[in-house]
């Protein structure tokens, strides 16, 4: 946890850019796996934690600007909870900490917000993500589930925004811890590969990792030999001689902040040429990316060089042809690079991502509807102290390539016969994160081979 005086400046802030109302914060209850007792790890959710530090089940919060008030509503332990759960501390202690005088009983919320909209008080809530939260508006609000996410308060969203994209220096701090655990977790997994293994043996070193560090996964691993799936958690296959492994993986560190890394190594002891052949294409648009990031230029720039890069390199090796410009704009790259080359990274591994991508990563511009770029989650300009991910990749789809093929799509632009013999090949993909600064940017944490010359270096 931060000092005191850190809560309180954040939620100053955040009344001063609000200015009126009242502010609503959910937080996390626990959550059963498949009967009640029996929950899910517990996480409680990042504003709530942003502004409140409390990372304990069953607390909701109120700001009330107009009568400068600041509440932590939560029922205390019984008997019944300390027999199971031991000793904690009192909601009224676990408050002090971070500079909240008042509490009361969950009961009192509703009580509380209904007086206030009698009295004319707008009352903000953020977009819900859970269904507790969807029932929880409904109860305190009468804010049916159907509408919970569209009634939001826009005010509410943007000066949240505001604040946690910029990093502070103790910020920073955790964040690179976290890095640095996702880093030991990368390189354990390219040490200990070899044909014969089980994917999941490679998910439940890195996840060992995470904890054994003092963290916990910041979002399912994937860890694949069939890395052109771009989101792929199953683990079931075994690993064969000639096959890669992608693995993206990330720990969330003890203040739930997160890292964010993949990298793509060979099953055996060296890649194959043709590995090595797309494994230089991919690493080539990973670098042009990283040259770019400076502040002032906007991310969608920074996307679309790692676009043409991959562009470029396709070409060389026959899988594309004519010009490469007009390709990209036209979205032919995208039979090969289907998704962005990067998103913020914070408390959440895509940071805020619950609050809407227009708003956090593109500024309220409105988002391309383009297939690839429609999947950048990050558009707008870039300023000191945005943490963000670098990792544009190359995969190869059969189910997209066959109905590219049969729609006669980007004929002008594509080789399908060159294509078409490479549908075995799978993903690739390398990622790092990146602090932006005052004058460039600047890697985070320790870095992981990423060369073919020192990742066949980590695999002797």
């Amino acid at each position: 946890m931060f000092s005191k005086e850190t809560y309180i400046n954040r939620r100053n802030k955040l009344k001063s850019d609000v200015k009126s109302g009242i502010l609503l914060f959910l937080g996390n209850d626990e959550s059963g796996m498949n009967y009640a007792d029996n929950t899910y790890h517990y996480r409680q959710d990042s504003t709530f934690l942003y502004f409140f530090g409390s990372d304990y089940a069953g607390l909701n919060a109120i700001i009330d600007i107009d009568e400068n008030r600041e509440i932590i509503f939560g029922d205390e332990l019984t008997i019944d909870d300390i027999v199971w759960m031991g000793t904690q501390p009192t909601i009224k202690e676990k408050s002090e900490t971070v500079g909240i005088k008042e509490t009361a009983p969950q009961s009192e919320l509703k009580t509380y917000l209904e007086k206030a909209l009698t009295k004319g008080q707008r009352v903000h809530h953020l977009p819900s993500y859970r269904p507790e939260h969807q029932i929880k508006l409904q109860s305190l609000l009468n804010v049916h589930p159907n509408i919970s996410v569209k009634n939001a308060s826009s005010e509410f969203i943007q000066a949240v925004v505001n604040q946690r994209n910029y990093k502070s220096a103790e910020e920073i701090i955790q964040i690179e811890e976290a890095v640095n655990i996702t880093a030991e977790m990368h390189l354990a997994a390219m040490r200990m590969a070899r044909p014969g293994m089980k994917e999941y043996e490679i998910a439940a070193k890195v996840q060992e990792i995470a904890i054994s560090m003092g963290g916990q996964p910041s979002f399912p691993t994937i860890a694949t030999i069939n890395g052109q799936t771009l989101h792929n958690h199953y683990h079931g296959n075994t690993l064969k001689s000639g096959d890669m492994v992608l693995l993206d993986c990330g720990a969330e560190n003890g203040m739930h902040y997160s890292g964010d890394m993949s990298s793509t190594f060979p099953v055996d002891k060296t890649f194959t040429t043709r590995q090595k052949e797309i494994y230089e294409i991919a690493l080539n648009a990973h670098n042009a990316a990283i040259t770019k990031l400076k502040p002032g230029i906007k991310f969608k720039d920074v996307h679309l060089t790692a676009c043409r890069t991959v562009a470029e390199g396709m070409k060389q090796m026959g899988f594309m042809k004519g010009n490469m410009e007009d390709a990209v704009q036209q979205g032919a790259h995208a039979l090969f690079f289907q998704c962005g080359t990067g998103h913020m990274m914070g408390m959440d591994v895509h940071d805020m991502e619950n609050l809407g991508e227009v708003c956090v990563g593109y500024n309220g511009e409105a988002k391309s509807t383009l297939f690839g770029l429609k999947s950048l989650r990050l558009g707008r300009e870039l300023e000191p102290g945005f943490v963000l991910t670098i990792e544009p990749g190359i995969y190869f789809i059969p189910e997209l390539i066959d109905m590219w093929k049969a729609e006669k799509r980007f004929e002008e632009f594509i080789n399908y016969d060159k294509v078409e013999q490479y549908k075995d090949f799978g993903g690739i993909r390398n990622e790092e994160d990146f602090l932006i600064t005052p004058d460039g940017a600047r890697l985070l944490g320790k870095p992981i081979p990423k060369s073919i010359v020192d990742v066949e270096r980590e695999r002797i």
